[in-house]
């Protein structure tokens, strides 16, 4: 007898909410659902923010002790079920097991670790040039937060901006994409057995242009933090600017070059390659979708790489085998194609993969491309799949100015043994998070998170740099 298919309800105010209800599948298997969850209206969207704001003014009042007594609960809860996390995150969005592990840990730490911040210092004080005037600057809550998540992170991005939020007496409403709703749906649940207030946190599930709408446009809504694309980004700072001027913050992807020199260590070259362009399926906003390689290393670059990508094993990502999960849509699926067919149209050549069993379910072979130009759609436009390509340069000159040569500006990487050529990588290169010798993938919960140009709008995400979204700095003056 088969088990029921779990639920997951929207949370307003504290309840759980019904509604039409929808299934998401496995992307590893497409005929198996993972669950249903219930869609939110206009009304619902507009009740939970509703509920969000009564309960902003009591949330920001309560002690210190308090909130972080709750935001320690949610991170010791979430890191008590990785195991069962992890299985739920893999079946909904494709990521590997041990992946998915990952990222459920860090979303417990960073519940953690934000409770701990509220210990430190939160303030500053001036010294006033007016006689007898003590000069100070508070930080209070921005107040009510709409949250929209994407799809390839279910669980840690919505830790990393729903875990400062609260611990700085905001309220939330979460979306989370639709694709990977129980990820979501579970922390929800974790959220309110740990003790949270009705109100403070709220879910909602639904489309964009729904539910997203609704807290683009609603005057109750003082900030979204947003994590998509750039043309629903600029949406969202349309919106935002239209209806109360409310704050934003933006992240929406990369196109990130990889740099490989002539005087690199080839396997080092090779496995920061692998890993930044083809682990996570490729579906990470800091994957290196540019491998720009000088010239006197390319070919033994060019040809250990693709070696190295059509060894990799592609399949289920519960199978502890797999190094590989699927794409994690059928629409993405067929983008992700339809840009090995344009690059390969615009004269760029497959070195590796570039193939789709269509009665295989939603995977794709980690795909190469070798001789790709600047100039085309391959090397301009991130595509979010299992695909990368490579640029010949002749000198670290040529290369930096490569690697700037686009509208974004996420994450950059270089591999090289010259310190002079890593400083100056450092230095030059037009990415928020830069790497030496370690893939473009890959980034710390302490530390700032962000980009510069098409990627990123906004303060960064974080570390203590999140305070910035979260709150509104207040200048003080008290004369006597």
């Amino acid at each position: 007898m088969s088990s029921p298919v779990p639920r997951h309800l929207n949370l307003v105010g504290g309840g759980w909410v019904d509604g039409d209800r929808r299934a998401n599948t496995n992307p590893a298997r497409p005929g198996e659902t993972v669950s249903e969850y219930a869609q939110a209206g206009p009304e619902t969207t507009r009740a939970a923010i509703a509920a969000a704001r009564a309960a902003q003014p009591g949330w920001a009042r309560r002690p210190v002790a308090e909130r972080m007594a709750l935001l320690d609960r949610i991170g010791t809860a979430v890191l008590a079920r990785v195991d069962e996390l992890a299985v739920l995150l893999a079946r909904e969005e494709g990521k590997l097991l041990a992946e998915a592990r990952g990222e459920v840990t860090r979303a417990g730490q960073t519940f953690r670790y934000y409770a701990h911040q509220l210990l430190q210092p939160a303030g500053e004080v001036y010294a006033s040039i007016r006689e007898n005037v003590h000069a100070e600057v508070r930080r209070r809550p921005l107040g009510v937060v709409g949250v929209v998540t994407p799809w390839n992170y279910p669980l840690a991005i919505p830790a990393w901006k729903v875990a400062p939020a609260l611990a700085y007496g905001n309220t939330v409403v979460l979306k989370p994409a639709e694709l990977v709703p129980a990820s979501a749906g579970e922390l929800a649940r974790i959220i309110v057995d740990a003790g949270a207030p009705p109100g403070v946190f709220n879910l909602v599930f639904g489309a964009g242009r729904v539910v997203g709408e609704e807290l683009l446009t609603s005057p109750d809504v003082d900030g979204v933090s947003f994590t998509g694309g750039v043309d629903t980004g600029a949406h969202v700072a349309r919106q935002c600017l239209a209806h109360g001027n409310k704050r934003f913050q933006l992240e929406m992807g990369g196109k990130n070059p990889l740099v490989v020199l002539d005087d690199a260590d080839l396997a080092v070259a090779v496995g920061c390659a692998l890993d930044g362009s083809f682990f996570s399926t490729g579906q990470r906003c800091t994957a290196s979708s540019r491998i720009i390689v000088q010239a006197g290393i390319h070919d033994r670059f060019v040809a250990a790489l693709a070696a190295a990508a059509d060894a990799l094993r592609v399949g289920d990502p519960l199978d502890p085998a797999s190094q590989l999960g699927p794409v994690v849509s059928p629409d993405q699926l067929a983008r992700n194609l339809d840009y090995v067919r344009i690059g390969a149209d615009e004269g760029a050549r497959v070195v590796a993969g570039g193939t789709h069993d269509p009665d295989a379910g939603q995977f794709m072979r980690p795909t190469l491309f070798a001789d790709a130009r600047s100039d085309m759609r391959l090397a301009r436009e991130e595509i979010f799949g299992p695909v990368s390509c490579v640029l010949r340069v002749e000198d670290l000159d040529e290369a930096v100015a490569v690697a700037n040569d686009t509208a974004y500006g996420l994450s950059a990487g270089i591999v090289t043994t010259s310190l002079a050529a890593a400083e100056r990588f450092k230095r030059d290169a037009r990415a928020g998070i830069v790497t030496v010798n370690l893939p473009t993938a890959g980034t710390e919960l302490h530390l700032p998170f962000g980009g510069t140009g098409a990627s990123n709008h906004g303060p960064r995400e974080q570390g203590t740099y999140a305070r910035d979204f979260y709150t509104v700095p207040v200048t003080c003056y008290t004369g006597w």
